[in-house]
């Protein structure tokens, strides 16, 4: 065992984990022809989410996808404890409006509503909604929605706005939500994102970066926060996808599999027409850092693999953690380390990777943190397990520490 004389602050704070709620059992490694919705199977998948010890878990949104906010509803009724995670597009719906929503969402599940605001990094996509603000304008309308959401779950009287892109007049009070409010989350790697997330945002999200590197960004947002006069930091939401078996070794076979596969699915379409691979590079800046890392490095730190970002043109959160479940928690802790209080992880194979990950991943990292709060004390779970391609890697001296 390590003693440690201070322990960072988040690493005693409370981490919850995240997952994306997945409607059917088509996959980036099996896509099957399907309707959307498999009720019997979104059922499973998210009592299943409930029964691992996972928090929250999002609700993704796309033009061509299943309306996040009724899926929203029906994860509050399918499971007591669960929180529905609302990605919303401010294009979409009428901040005053989309106050009542959440409100009511949070109202049916007694407090669990959380929603994430997708400013828009992809013109195209926007296009669909008919959305064709500049990506800079499309920012300073989500702080605006922001704002009016605020006031629109607080204002005890009616009240009237006449923003830059939002205008109405006596609107409320509105309807209430469960509590006092319901937290707002960003994310984004744009310096308006930044901007926003560090002044307004309840919660910032990253995808998986290199640690040394996403610690810049945490310390960019918090600084932004504090000097802004904020006293209660943003929390740090960062996601993975893991990729996970009983030894190092049989991960990285394993991971192997997985890249081709997934390539193959994307490259054809097949599972979703929109992620079909094309020569044009990504709009958004995160998919921009996503492929910069890859082109740099297929594996960094501990455990971090970048090359299933490569083969998917940086759509989306890709980054995985390969390992066995010991090395990817000890991964997952040294983001911890970092600032990182929500956690996601994903799978590829997505109903049998969350049962996994309940049984052998969350168990190991909140026995950690159960261990650190109880003696203030490191334990030797990260030392033990550097990483099959990180030999010595010492995770604690990156993020300071010992």
């Amino acid at each position: 065992m390590t003693d440690i004389p201070t322990i960072p602050d988040t690493a005693s704070a409370q981490v919850e984990f995240i997952s994306q709620a997945h409607l059917n059992p088509s996959t980036e490694l099996d896509p099957i022809p399907t309707r959307g919705i498999d009720l019997q199977y979104f059922r499973r998948y998210v009592r299943t989410l409930e029964d691992a010890g996972f928090d929250y878990t999002l609700l993704p949104y796309g033009s061509a996808g299943a309306d996040s906010f009724v899926l929203a509803s029906a994860v509050g009724q399918l499971t007591e404890r669960l929180r529905p995670i609302v990605a919303l597009r401010p294009n979409t719906t009428l901040p005053q409006v989309a106050a009542q929503k959440l409100a009511t969402l949070d109202q049916l599940t007694e407090g669990r509503a959380v929603v994430h605001l997708i400013s828009g990094g992809n013109d195209t996509e926007q296009a669909r909604h008919g959305d064709y603000l500049s990506k800079d304008d499309r920012y300073a309308r989500a702080s605006e929605y922001i704002d009016i959401l605020r006031r629109a779950w607080t204002s005890p009287e009616p009240f009237s706005h006449h923003g830059r892109f939002y205008r109405f007049d006596e609107f409320g009070p509105g309807f209430a939500p469960y509590g006092s409010t319901i937290p707002v989350s960003i994310g984004g790697q744009s310096a308006p994102a930044f901007e926003i997330g560090g002044t307004k945002a309840d919660v910032f999200s990253f995808w998986g970066e290199p640690l040394a590197d996403i610690r810049g960004e945490i310390d960019r947002v918090h600084g932004i926060a504090r000097d802004a006069g904020r006293t209660e930091l943003p929390r740090i939401w960062v996601t993975f996808r893991p990729i996970i078996a009983p030894t190092d070794e049989l991960a990285w076979r394993k991971a192997h599999d997985y890249v081709g596969r997934i390539g193959k699915t994307f490259d054809s379409g097949a599972f979703h027409k929109n992620y079909k691979l094309t020569s044009t590079p990504p709009q958004n800046v995160g998919s921009q850092r996503a492929l910069d890392f890859a082109a740099r490095s297929e594996v960094y730190d501990r455990a971090l693999w970048t090359r299933t970002a490569a083969a998917t043109n940086g759509s989306g959160a890709a980054t995985a953690l390969v390992g066995s479940p010991e090395t990817v928690a000890a991964a997952i802790l040294d983001y911890i380390d970092l600032g990182a209080s929500l956690v996601s992880i994903r799978g590829y194979d997505t109903l049998n990777d969350v049962i996994d990950y309940g049984r052998y991943v969350l168990p190991l990292v909140r026995q950690e943190l159960a261990h650190r709060a109880a003696t203030r004390t490191r334990g030797t779970l990260q030392d033990a397990h550097p990483g099959a391609f990180a030999p010595g890697f010492d995770s604690a001296a990156l993020a300071g520490v010992r």
